[in-house]
C-alpha cells in the first residue's frame, strides 16, 4: 500500500536524512514514497532561525586582525574566552555560558568565517585565528585571559597558548587538540575502535561542498549529531535549526572549510610552537583517546579528564561536567 500523500514530506524527510552526506534520497526514495518515477524526495526546508541571545549577555561586533569578528559577552570577573567549532557557532555554549558568568567574564566569539563574523578568502589556519581572538581581548583591553575551546576551536586555543603565552592565563581544550602528524594518518573507512572522519576530506574539496550543501546543510548537522553525539535528544530541534542556518550559504560553507583546507599549514606551524608552560586541561569524551596522543609531548603541565560515555558535543551533552571541570580547574 502506498503512503498517504499527507504523510510523503514527513517520510521523505527521515529517509533524506538516513543518506551518506545528506542529498536527497533520489529515485529510490520515490519508489518507497509511492511517488511517480523520477521524483526525488525533497530536502527538508530550510529555516532561517533567530539565534535567540542568551539571558544577561549581549552580541557585539569588533575589527580585529583585518576582519570583523561578531562576539557574546557576559558576567563579572577574570575574561574567559570560549571558542566554538565545526559545524556550529558560539550558541554552542549556551548551556555552560550562565554558570561561567557568575563567575567570569565570559567571551564566546564566532571564529572568522563562522556565524555573524566575516568570511574572508583567507587567513583560516589557526595561528591567523588565534591572532584574531588575542587582538579581540585587547580590544576589550583584557591582557590576560583564561581560554577555551572544543572541535576547531580547541585548535585555535592551542595555537593562541603557544603564539600568545603572555595572554594565556589557562587553557582547556576538549575533544581535539592542535592539529599533528596524526591526521595525516587517519583513515577514511570506518574500522573498530577508530575514527574514521571522513568529513576531513570532503571538506578539502574547493566548490564541491558548496555546491551540494548550499541550503541542505541541515542533512549535515543531523548526522554530525546522531553519528557523533553521545546523546542526540541533548540537541533541540532548534539549536540544530540554527547551526543548519548559519552554514546554508555557499560563503558559510567556504569559510568553515577554510579552517580544514588550511591543516597542513598548521601541522607545518607546530613544528615551530614552543611546550606550553601554563597548565592545561585536556577533557574528552567520544575522542578522548585521540586528544591524548595529540597532546603527547606539547605541555609541559598537562592534566586529563575522561566522560565515559559522552559524545563529541560536550558543551551540549555534558554542560554540568564541562562547567565541573572549567571551574574546578580555572580556580
Amino acid at each position: 500500500m502506498s503512503p498517504k500523500r499527507s504523510d510523503v514530506p514527513e517520510l521523505s524527510h527521515r529517509l533524506s536524512r538516513r543518506s551518506a552526506l545528506g542529498v536527497t534520497a533520489g529515485a529510490g526514495a520515490a519508489a518507497l514514497l509511492g511517488l511517480p518515477a523520477g521524483t526525488a524526495a525533497a530536502a527538508p526546508r530550510a529555516r532561517q532561525p533567530r539565534t535567540p541571545m542568551v539571558r544577561g549577555f549581549t552580541s557585539r561586533f569588533a575589527e580585529v586582525n583585518g576582519t570583523r569578528l561578531h562576539y557574546v559577552t557576559g558576567g563579572q570577573g577574570d575574561p574567559l574566552v570560549l571558542l566554538p567549532g565545526w559545524p556550529r557557532t558560539w550558541y554552542q555554549f549556551h548551556k555552560i555560558m550562565p554558570p561561567l558568568a557568575r563567575r567570569y567574564r565570559v567571551i564566546a566569539p564566532d571564529l572568522r568565517g563562522m556565524g555573524d563574523s566575516d568570511k574572508p578568502a583567507g587567513g583560516y589556519d589557526k595561528k591567523t585565528m588565534a591572532r584574531d581572538i588575542h587582538e579581540l581581548l585587547r580590544a576589550l583591553g583584557h591582557s590576560q585571559a583564561y581560554v577555551a575551546g572544543e572541535d576547531i576551536g580547541s585548535m585555535v586555543a592551542h595555537s593562541f597558548a603557544a603564539n600568545h603565552p603572555e595572554a594565556t592565563r589557562k587553557v582547556a581544550l576538549w575533544e581535539t587538540g592542535h592539529p599533528t602528524e596524526i591526521f595525516n594518518d587517519l583513515r577514511m573507512l570506518p574500522q573498530p575502535g577508530r575514527p574514521a572522519p571522513w568529513w576531513f576530506a570532503f571538506n578539502q574539496l574547493a566548490q564541491l561542498p558548496e555546491q551540494l550543501l548550499e541550503g541542505r546543510f541541515r542533512f549535515i548537522v543531523d548526522w554530525l549529531i546522531d553519528f557523533q553525539g553521545g546523546d542526540p535528544r541533548a540537541f533541540s530541534e532548534e539549536a540544530r535549526a540554527i547551526y543548519a542556518a548559519a552554514y546554508n550559504t555557499p560563503d558559510a560553507i567556504r569559510g568553515g572549510n577554510g579552517w580544514y583546507q588550511t591543516f597542513q599549514q598548521d601541522i607545518a606551524d607546530l613544528k615551530d610552537y614552543p611546550v606550553l608552560t601554563m597548565p592545561l586541561l585536556g577533557i574528552g569524551g567520544k575522542y578522548y583517546e585521540l586528544l591524548r596522543a595529540q597532546l603527547e609531548g606539547l605541555a609541559a603541565d598537562a592534566r586529563y579528564v575522561e566522560l565515559k560515555g559522552a559524545g563529541h558535543y560536550l558543551a551540549e551533552e555534558r554542560p554540568d561536567d564541562i562547567v565541573r571541570e572549567l571551574t574546578a580547574f580555572f580556580a
